[in-house]
């Protein structure tokens, strides 16, 4: 199950937020050759994004570590409007499969 964490974008400022995949018991998980994801709604119903980024775009992926690093330039946050929104970092397997690491 995915974090819910609120974050605060400032416009016009860079913005990162970093995450790391882990076991229950707090260990990192590898995810090397994973891929991820990041985009911002301003509902999650929205077909559009207000900001998408995803690996080699404004994400970094550790993959021993287990850490998903994510960056909005400041060019990036200057385009979204004061308001609330939704958001959601996924990353995926090199199977497929896709996990919610937090929104």
């Amino acid at each position: 199950m995915a974090v819910a964490y609120n974050t605060i974008i400032d416009q016009g400022a860079d913005w990162y937020l970093t995450e790391t995949y882990e076991n229950p018991n707090g260990t990192p998980i590898n995810i090397t050759s994973y891929t991820a994801a990041l985009q911002i709604r301003s509902l999650p119903s929205d077909s559009t994004t207000v900001l998408s980024l995803s690996t080699g775009s404004g994400i970094t992926i550790t993959g021993a570590t287990g850490t998903v690093a994510v960056h909005a330039t400041a060019a990036q946050t200057r385009d979204i409007d004061e308001g609330t929104y939704y958001y959601d970092l996924e990353i995926t397997a090199p199977s497929g499969v896709v996990t919610r690491l937090v929104q």
